[in-house]
């Protein structure tokens, strides 16, 4: 029997009743990791211990005693957090020995709701950048065209979770690391409000931009997984002393009489046609499903990608100043041409940039004071060539795929506020198309609930890939 096309809250439901087997579960989702080696999805795998956990998390499971919520439920982790026993990489080969002895928090939190992380997922180097294009551990690829990027830098849960190869997985999302792999690989992921899931023993990118957030096939289950992720945590001085809610007590409420904004001469100026085509029926689809559709205005977004990415940029560099002093050679040389660009920007511009984050808050909740959700397309584009990344919006207009990228995901990044990416449909050529729900602080539960009445009403989230280059998968 095969289970990869179940939820992660409809398997674990079934491990609950008794009617499968952790042993069963773990065993066919590592078959099916390792069916996408030409995938580059994954930097390690963890076969043994897995199997060996499924077997003890059965024994449990026969005594009527359950971790939690995730008992015995295959996940994997994006290879910039850290698992007791296992190398955290940051998909860079500086920390090709960087074996870490104490868990992430986030890793804490999943163990003990009974999660089997059975690998570790392809990203970016050091999460910075948008592509997975990863010189080290390999080039990652898109599931539904293997001639496409995944996106990223949390691209290799991306492809692990479109594939079926896990139930649920996590990434990290800075200025959209998150949202855009969900996007174009045709799953759903969440960056959480900033301090509602722990940053403790992730390798950071920009200090304050990162989050940490699941990434699924369903809204359902990035709530439940969210659930178990977040929470205060005294080791993150920004971690938010704020009670955790229960984020699927709203998900069935639907969106009849929610407000919905669209950014007012923003939101349709900049995407590729089958985008704009999927948005605009998104948007109709909720307006039949109840929601009031009406735009909002948002004045200073003009120069919203040159302020978030002055301050990715400073920030990351200045992590990073004693590496570059000592071993520069050691990275990739896109991602060290990066961070050395970052040490030329000037502290006044990163004083204007802080004070520009401080503008671009107060302005989003002014317009949240007459919107419970703004909605935007997650990406203008569909996922872009491994050889030849070039944005086109129409043939001969291209753009820059790393201001592109940043087009709507900045919106929440720069604010700190939470925002879900679902699937809303397929380009032409039958590539993922999202969009993102965009919440006021720490109403992750209004994301979900208007996304899951989208997931209600559309099978976008039920499509799968066809894996033209994976392996079959070991019975």
């Amino acid at each position: 029997m095969s289970y990869k096309e179940l939820s992660l809250t409809q398997i674990a439901k079934k491990i609950k009743k008794g009617e499968v087997s952790c042993l069963d579960v773990v065993t066919e989702s590592l078959n099916i990791c390792k069916s996408l080696k030409e995938y580059n999805a994954f930097i390690s795998l963890f076969e043994e211990e897995s199997l060996r956990l499924a077997r003890a998390y059965d024994e449990m499971a026969k005594c009527g005693y359950f971790l939690g919520p995730l008992h015995g439920v295959p996940v994997v982790i994006k290879d910039n957090i850290a698992m007791a026993g296992t190398i955290t990489t940051a998909g860079s080969k500086l920390l090709g020995e960087n074996l870490t002895e104490e868990d992430s928090t986030v890793v804490k939190n999943l163990k003990g709701a009974g999660a089997i992380i059975i690998g570790k997922t392809n990203m970016h180097e050091f999460a910075w950048g948008g592509s997975t294009s990863n010189e080290h551990y390999g080039y990652a690829h898109n599931p539904w065209d293997f001639t496409k990027n995944p996106s990223g830098s949390s691209g290799g849960t991306g492809i692990a979770i479109a594939a079926r190869a896990a139930f649920g997985g996590v990434g990290t999302d800075t200025g959209g690391s998150v949202r855009l792999p969900s996007s174009v690989n045709g799953i759903t992921g969440i960056r959480p409000t900033i301090g509602r899931v722990s940053n403790y023993g992730v390798v950071p990118l920009a200090y304050s931009l990162d989050t940490v957030g699941p990434m699924c096939r369903t809204v359902e289950d990035c709530a439940v997984m969210l659930g178990v992720m977040a929470g205060h945590d005294y080791h993150d001085l920004n971690s938010a002393l704020k009670p955790v809610e229960d984020y699927t007590k709203d998900l069935n409420k639907g969106v009849k009489d929610i407000r919905i904004g669209v950014i007012k001469d923003y939101c349709f100026h900049c995407n590729q046609p089958d985008v704009e085509k999927c948005y605009a029926q998104a948007l109709e689809k909720f307006r039949e499903l109840g929601a009031v559709v009406k735009e909002v205005e948002i004045p200073n977004l003009d120069t919203l990608i040159g302020g978030v990415m002055v301050i990715d940029a400073v920030e990351p560099s200045a992590y990073h100043m004693g590496w570059l002093r000592e071993c520069p050679e050691k990275y990739a040389e896109e991602i060290r041409i990066e961070l050395e660009a970052g040490c030329m920007i000037a502290g006044t511009q990163y004083y204007q940039a802080l004070a520009y984050r401080t503008l671009i808050k107060a302005e989003l909740e002014e317009a949240f004071k007459d919107v419970d959700v703004i909605i935007t397309p997650t990406v203008p584009y569909t996922a872009l060539s491994i050889e030849n990344p070039v944005v086109e919006f129409t043939p001969g207009v291209r753009e820059d795929p790393l201001h592109a990228n940043l087009h709507y995901t900045a919106i929440p990044s720069i604010t700190g506020k939470p925002a879900l990416d679902i699937p809303a449909g397929f380009d032409a050529a039958g590539m993922p198309i999202g969009i993102m729900i965009i919440a006021d602080s720490f109403k992750e539960s209004m994301c979900f609930r208007v996304g899951n009445a989208f997931q209600q009403a559309t099978d976008y989230h039920k499509r799968a890939p066809k894996l033209d280059h994976a392996a079959p998968a070991e019975s």
